[in-house]
């Protein structure tokens, strides 16, 4: 089934369309500064239509992982939303129009009306409560207390490796420097962790793709994407999870050069 993704890798936005939806793409007035998607799915344009347009604050470098899973929730269940940059190097995130928005002072945010939330795992919880399809949760009630579960080790777990291996091996260039030893601890636990819950050699966590996927995946590829060691059917997994349409708009955004 098609989902209706924007081609954000083409000049001209065209709409697509099939028997059951209708996705068209505005206009772009900055650089992916203001991004305006505006989907109408004939299943839940009444819930849509009553809803306040969603607007998504991100890092302005498109490096952030919970930026781009609160990014892919929204794509995946075609939201109509507007895509926000926020400059984290000139600390945009610390003005007071900001944290009134997140309190957290973090990205992502997402703003609804009046409403605000940041965390990334709590959007996504958010968006499955209101648009409960297309799903990016799992149906069963266990497997989705795993995947959440998943979600809460990947964000408070294996600093060591998120500081050795930070996101910019992804999205711009691999490290030259060599894991640090509490950096390699961390990595083991994370290759030991995805061979628990992949080792049988399925292609998503819990029978059909969720956002968990998305997490694991982009964790395991700051060890890829730098040649770091890695099992080859974590490598598959991975390389599988990456061809997600909403993650290769994301791959495809336009950055500004870190030095």
């Amino acid at each position: 089934m098609s989902h209706g993704f924007a081609d954000f890798s083409n000049p001209v936005f065209v709409g697509l369309k099939n028997c059951r939806e209708y996705v068209s793409v505005k206009t772009i007035t900055e650089p992916y500064s203001a991004i305006q998607i505006t989907t109408f799915n004939r299943a839940q344009n009444i819930d849509i239509f009553k809803r306040d347009h969603m607007q998504l604050y991100v890092d302005s470098n498109f490096a952030s992982p919970y930026a781009m899973s609160a990014f892919v929730c929204l794509r995946t269940k075609e939201i109509d939303f507007d895509l926000k940059v926020i400059d984290l190097g000139s600390h945009q995130n610390l003005s007071a129009d900001y944290v009134h928005r997140s309190i957290t002072s973090r990205v992502p945010t997402l703003v609804e009306g009046n409403f605000s939330l940041s965390e990334s795992s709590a959007i996504a919880e958010y968006l499955e409560e209101i648009h409960p399809t297309p799903n990016v949760y799992p149906s069963n009630v266990q497997d989705r207390a795993k995947a959440r579960q998943v979600q809460a080790w990947l964000r408070s777990d294996l600093l060591a490796l998120r500081e050795d291996r930070t996101t910019e091996v992804i999205f711009y260039k691999p490290s030259l420097i060599a894991l640090t030893p509490a950096g390699k601890l961390a990595a083991e636990k994370l290759i030991q962790v995805a061979t628990l819950l992949l080792g049988d050699g399925r292609q998503n966590l819990f029978g059909s793709w969720s956002i968990a996927d998305t997490d694991l995946a982009l964790m395991l590829n700051r060890l890829i994407f730098n040649d770091d060691p890695v099992p080859e059917f974590l490598k598959k997994y991975a390389e599988i999870q990456w061809r997600n349409q909403a993650i290769r708009e994301w791959v495809k955004m336009t950055r500004p050069v870190v030095r």
